[in-house]
């Protein structure tokens, strides 16, 4: 039995007097990819920063592999495994790929700033380490031949790649990815589809954010579905595909109307 590795229990918030996210719950199991789908304003992303402790939840709780995290900032749960990517890349333009991949392995260093200042040798083996560990992560999303290249001349999709490699380097037990395939053309989508499920199956719980519908049925184990901030259906692909209320909700018509 795959163990739960992220427990969402009754979150919710409000803006103002807008519930953006209602009572949401849901799990995701380790070495499972869960996507959470919905029109345009469903609250996705709302419920994305709450879990990564952008937002404070106003109601509900979230666990960590067994651990109560709620309220815990990013850079806590970070340590405790949680990694994530933006909608808008946050990619160093004028940094080579490489350099944007070490950056990932800044949370895990725990030398001081005068040992590194003082190029010391433990901060210079903290160095290799990293940049050995940046070259590996390279090499798993298909960027290794760009290592040296500034990364503002990549493709989009590399980029998005390039994103997902700094991720990695926080050795995370669960990536959440909000829309990583967007902007891409077919053959990017492709790539970073393979990549998805290539981390999924070495063990790493994956909560997936994405408008692609053709991508998420294709790569899904499990699919929870938001409307106006709740929860209105969840299960695998096939059964979340043929449910009236997830029709109605995108097509904007009566479940029964929609099948037709």
């Amino acid at each position: 039995m795959t163990a739960t590795l992220l427990s969402v229990e009754g979150l919710g918030i409000s803006f103002g007097g807008l519930k953006a996210v209602n009572d949401v719950s849901f799990s995701v199991p380790s070495g499972q990819i869960v996507s959470l789908i919905g029109p345009n304003g469903a609250g996705k992303t709302t419920l994305f920063n709450m879990i990564s402790g952008i937002y404070p939840s106003a109601t509900g709780s979230v666990a960590l592999d067994g651990e109560r995290v709620t309220g815990l900032s990013p850079h806590l749960l970070a340590q405790r495994g949680l990694s994530r990517t933006f909608q808008n890349l946050q990619i160093f333009q004028s940094m080579t790929v490489l350099e944007n991949a070490v950056a990932g392995y800044h949370l895990q260093e725990r030398g001081s700033v005068l040992a590194d200042l003082l190029a010391l040798p433990g901060s210079r083996r903290r160095a290799r380490q990293s940049e050995e560990g940046a070259r590996h992560l390279l090499a798993r999303v298909g960027l290794e031949r760009s290592a040296d290249t500034e990364a503002g001349n990549l493709s989009y999709g590399a980029l998005k790649r390039l994103e997902i490699a700094r991720a990695l380097a926080l050795d995370p037990k669960i990536l959440l990815l909000d829309e990583p395939a967007a902007g891409c053309n077919a053959v990017e989508t492709e790539e970073i589809d393979h990549l998805i499920a290539e981390v999924a199956a070495s063990g790493v719980a994956i909560l997936l954010v994405e408008h692609d519908m053709k991508m998420v049925m294709r790569i899904s184990n499990h699919i929870v579905v938001l409307d106006h901030g709740e929860k209105i259906a969840e299960g695998d692909p096939a059964t979340v595909s043929r449910n009236p209320a997830v029709i109605a909700a995108y097509l904007g018509t009566g479940g029964a109307d929609a099948q037709r």
